[in-house]
Formats: structure tokens, sequence, C-alpha cells
């Protein structure tokens, strides 16, 4: 990202998460207008930041550091934010790891999960976009095969972004299918295999099979493949993104999450919660539809947008 487009990004990433800020800093201003920091107002802050889903281990931790540092003292809704915005970032820090490719490997293999609706085909497109605007040569297999509109939808992307996507006829083996995937991305030396999964929840047995019979299909090619998995999650979901983290690091090692549609949540908050729990590395954040709306994820300027401070 260059210099002059970085003040746009985060300009776009403050009104990306405006909803969830909104209702952050109006509660802020409810409790500390010309207020002293006293025991029930941590508690009505705290209470506050766990209905903005930042989670109840982070709102104990970040209210116990502002009573060390401020109880019994004036504070202002300005102060509290700033307050706030720091913690925040301290927490998301170690998380904000961006996805890397390794050009040593070839092809580098990206499994991609999470549950039908996530945004997860529309992100691999993003990603494909970028890497082939690197210069590097990206395939996309359509392994979530149970579904029309999942193959079409790759394909699609794929003729847009100018990636050759290896498909079957509905219902075929997804295992199969990326077997032949990883054969044609090995002989044909490309840098990126990004392989596309079904997320059918409802049935958890049967997508924790597929997806450890695509793994174990992958290493019969290359024993250390996938070289990242990658979970998709759709900020609107809240507190559900918790079990869809567990569901999922059940059947794969997830190596990374991406979060979407923090443009339409008033939940974003739920990418603190998941930092402090799971310690998993945030790669990216969408905060819209334009193939340039998957950003990196910055702790700092995340943290203060959140809050609804500018970056």
């Amino acid at each position: 990202m260059s210099a002059d487009q970085e003040p746009e990004a985060k300009g776009g990433l403050l009104r990306a998460l405006s909803r969830s800020s909104a209702k952050l800093a109006s509660g802020i201003t409810g409790l500390f207008t010309k207020k002293k920091l006293n025991q029930y107002r941590l508690d009505e802050l705290e209470e506050l930041l766990i209905t903005c889903d930042l989670g109840v281990a982070t709102a104990s931790k970040v209210t116990q550091q502002m009573a060390q540092k401020r109880f019994d003292e004036d504070i202002t809704p300005d102060e509290i934010r700033g307050f706030l915005a720091e913690e925040i970032a301290l927490i998301v820090d170690p998380v904000a790891r961006p996805l890397t490719i390794d050009p040593a490997i070839r092809p580098f293999v990206v499994l991609v999960c999470g549950v039908n609706g996530s945004g997860k085909t529309t992100t691999i497109a993003k990603l494909a976009n970028r890497w082939r605007g690197e210069g590097k040569s990206v395939l996309l297999a359509a392994a979530d095969t149970f579904r029309a509109a999942a193959i079409e939808q790759l394909q699609i992307w794929g003729a847009r972004t100018g990636c050759p996507v290896i498909a079957s006829e509905t219902g075929a083996d997804p295992a199969g299918l990326v077997f032949d995937a990883m054969k044609r991305a090995e002989a044909e030396r490309a840098d990126v295999l990004m392989v596309d999964t079904a997320g059918r929840l409802q049935n958890k047995q049967d997508l924790m099979a597929e997806l450890e019979k695509i793994v174990r299909v992958m290493r019969k090619v290359d024993e250390t493949a996938p070289h990242a998995v990658v979970l998709v999650m759709d900020a609107t979901v809240g507190q559900n993104a918790h079990s869809q983290v567990e569901i999922f690091k059940e059947a794969v090692d997830v190596s990374g999450l991406i979060i979407t549609k923090l443009d339409g949540s008033a939940r974003a908050g739920v990418v603190v919660a998941l930092a402090e729990k799971f310690s998993i590395p945030v790669h990216a954040v969408g905060v819209g539809e334009g193939m340039d709306d998957l950003r990196p994820f910055e702790a700092r300027a995340f943290a203060r947008a959140l809050v609804g401070l500018p970056g």
C-alpha cells in the first residue's frame, strides 16, 4: 500500500466500522460525561463492552486496567475511547499477521474453509486478484462440489481474475477433485493453489470427514500441504464466530482468519474476543464488495476505528 493510499484506507476502515463504533461511543458518552470513574460506571462499561461483542474476558481485562489507572478520577468520553483503543490494540496486535506466500514452495496451497454465506468465494477472488497483480500464477479448485452455484460463482471469479478453475460436475468427490488440482498445479509449477471448500455446519460430522479427507489426499501429493488453512467468517454472526472457530479447528489446523462484512455489521468487536480467546492470526478484514475492499488487518487502525477514532 502506498503512502497516499494509506490515509484513504484508514478512513475507509473508520467508515466500515461506523455501526460498531456508534453503539460503543454513544454508550460511553452516556456513562462518562463529566463523571468520576467509580465502580458503578466500571460495571456499566464492562457490560457495554460485552454487548458490543468484545467478550467477557476482554471486557473484564480492559475495565480492570482502567480501574488501576484512573479509579475515582474524573474522566471524559474521549479519554475513555483513547484508553480503550490502546488496550484493544495491545490485545489484537499479536494476531495481526498478513497471509504471505512462501516463494520457495510451489504450489503454495491455501485451503479456504468457512460456512456457506460467509463470503468465502469472494474472499478467494480478492486474494487471487491481489496475487495475480503481484505477478503470481494462481489456480483455483472448486471443491464445494455439492452446490452448483458455488462452482459457477468460482468460475465467474476465475474468469474475472484470469485464474484457471479446476472443477467437476455437481456431487463429485471433493477430495478427488483436489487431488487432480494438486497434480495440475504441480505440473504447471503454479505459485498458488487456492481450494474452495463446502461449509455445511448442519451436518458437522460430514463436514469434518470431508475436510480431513481433503487434507489426507493433499498430502499424498505434497506431504507439507496445505501450507495455509484460512477460515473465512462473517462479522455479522457475532459470538457464533467462536463456535465456528472451534468446529473448523477440530477438522483442520486453522492457521489464520479473515473476517468479512465488517461494513454491514455492528458486531466488529468479536474480532477482539477471537484474538483474546484463540490467538489465531487475523490476516485481513473485508470492508466492502470491491476487489480492493479486503484490507490487511492492522491492530492500531482497527482498534481506533472500533471506538470511532480516526487512524
